[in-house]
């Protein structure tokens, strides 16, 4: 997310989302202690009262993905996601104050030594003014995103396999505000041939007079074969005369995926693609970082691991705990720590296989701790002694391994960091069943490793906690 550009829509939506949530309760404060509203605002602290309302709700939009910027959607789906997101955020707010009745907004006043409070908190028709707006706002941004005279104007330099590839995800995303004006080509035959929906506008040697009658913003070169293909001197007044932006397809491609395609994928664009060197301090800071998470998550989670343990000796014969060999950072192979969700005979013949998504192996048990992830809970102990990290890659078999590193080229670059609790690719693709999953998942790796930092791990176990709380993904 911190990589792509997109940050900056996000920060304006919460912003802009915070305000009207807030504008609202306060006005709701208002209309019910016109004469009291300073004294209980900030006498009695309400103003902490709305901040912590306006929280629990952006929070809720948030497990409602509102706002993730990057996910196209439909105007029927964005109404149906504010719908179910404000009514969970009303019930929680009912909740929280149920359990916790000081956290009401209201006026106190002391009458013969009893507190006595005045008023039953924000008005719900505060809360139904907050959605209103919510949703006249919401849709007014959709609008803007979506309108054909506004947005980012794009041309792509190229009309094989990857200038199409890159136009149909640009496409897929109009509310990113990219909008595909069409295609060079380098044979003039294809001249006013649609592709997708737009149409080759010329050759590589009209890419300055397009880019001007167009009113191009951003020129993608898409071209998979440039040598002595590509408008190098073009491209390089365009760029230099400031009249659109220049982008290297796969570039564009791994903003819009937030992943890296392998079928695009060459040596070189590894080697020159950026990224800083890490180094001993950042991995220093990484490695406690995670060190202390899984400790006080080891403390935590002890009462369900010991809860899990005694249902599933109680369902199946075979120890609790299952462990397996896997490979680990620069291919050192480790043994990881799992309860048990199989039956013990699940690979009696001794040969390895597939994990499948409604595998006959898994136990009552083993189904309900696997989709909410309690049966890792015991890699805490895997992360504790450095031989993974909370996110990263998923660690797999050195069977499996030794097959994909043969079958998928570049496979063995994801071994260049720890393997991970959780992880890109998990919280993005799900299982992976067959060399067509690892495939995905490994382009979802390779954006990892380029993009590693304390802050995108931050932002994948979140994710992962909104996977884990709704009960989808893997």
């Amino acid at each position: 997310m911190f990589r792509r550009g997109l940050w900056i829509k996000t920060v304006i939506l919460v912003t802009v989302e915070a305000g009207i949530i807030m504008t609202v309760v306060l006005l709701g404060l208002y209309l019910q202690f016109p004469q009291r509203y300073s004294h209980v605002l900030f006498g009695q602290r309400g103003i902490y009262k709305v901040a912590f309302t306006t929280i629990i709700c952006q929070f809720i939009f948030y497990l409602f993905d509102l706002y993730d910027v990057s996910k196209p959607r439909l105007r029927r789906e964005l109404l149906s996601n504010l719908f179910q997101a404000a009514g969970v955020a009303t019930l929680v707010l009912a909740v929280v104050v149920l359990l916790r009745p000081t956290l009401l907004l209201g006026y106190l006043q002391q009458m013969d030594g009893v507190t006595v409070r005045y008023g039953n908190g924000v008005p719900v028709i505060a809360m139904v003014l907050a959605l209103a707006l919510m949703i006249c706002w919401r849709l007014g941004i959709h609008w803007v995103m979506r309108h054909p005279k506004l947005g980012e104007r794009v041309l792509i330099v190229g009309a094989d396999g990857l200038a199409i590839e890159v136009a149909r995800e640009a496409m897929a995303r109009r509310d990113l505000g990219y909008k595909v004006v069409g295609f060079i080509a380098e044979d003039r035959k294809l001249i006013g041939e649609s592709l997708l929906n737009p149409k080759v506008l010329g050759v590589v040697g009209d890419l300055s007079r397009i880019v001007e009658e167009q009113g191009v913003d951003r020129v993608v070169v898409a071209l998979q074969d440039r040598r002595g293909h590509m408008p190098v001197d073009q491209l390089l007044k365009i760029r230099l005369e400031g009249r659109a932006a220049i982008e290297e397809g796969t570039a564009l491609y791994e903003r819009l995926t937030g992943k890296i395609s392998v079928e695009m994928l060459r040596p070189s664009w590894i080697i020159f693609s950026g990224g800083a060197k890490r180094s001993a301090v950042w991995n220093a800071v990484r490695r406690v970082f995670n060190f202390l998470l899984a400790l006080a998550a080891t403390l935590l989670s002890l009462p369900i691991a010991i809860v899990t343990a005694i249902a599933i000796k109680l369902e199946s014969p075979g120890p609790i705990f299952y462990t397996q060999e896997r490979v680990g950072k620069n291919g050192r192979v480790f043994r990881i720590i799992k309860f048990r969700s199989m039956r013990q005979d699940a690979e009696s013949d001794g040969q390895p296989q597939w994990a499948q998504r409604r595998d006959p192996r898994i136990t009552r048990v083993g189904a309900f701790i696997r989709k909410t992830r309690i049966d890792e809970i015991p890699q805490f102990i895997n992360i504790l002694r450095g031989e993974m990290s909370f996110v990263g890659p998923r660690a797999e078999r050195p069977f499996f391994v030794e097959q994909l590193n043969e079958q998928i080229q570049f496979y063995s670059q994801r071994h260049l960091v720890e393997p991970g609790l959780t992880g890109w690719a998990q919280v993005n693709y799900g299982y992976s069943s067959s060399v067509e999953d690892a495939i995905q998942k490994l382009q979802y790796d390779l954006y990892y490793i380029k993009n590693v930092s304390l802050l995108f791990d931050i932002w994948i176990m979140f994710k992962t906690i909104r996977i884990v709380l709704f009960g989808y993904g893997r």
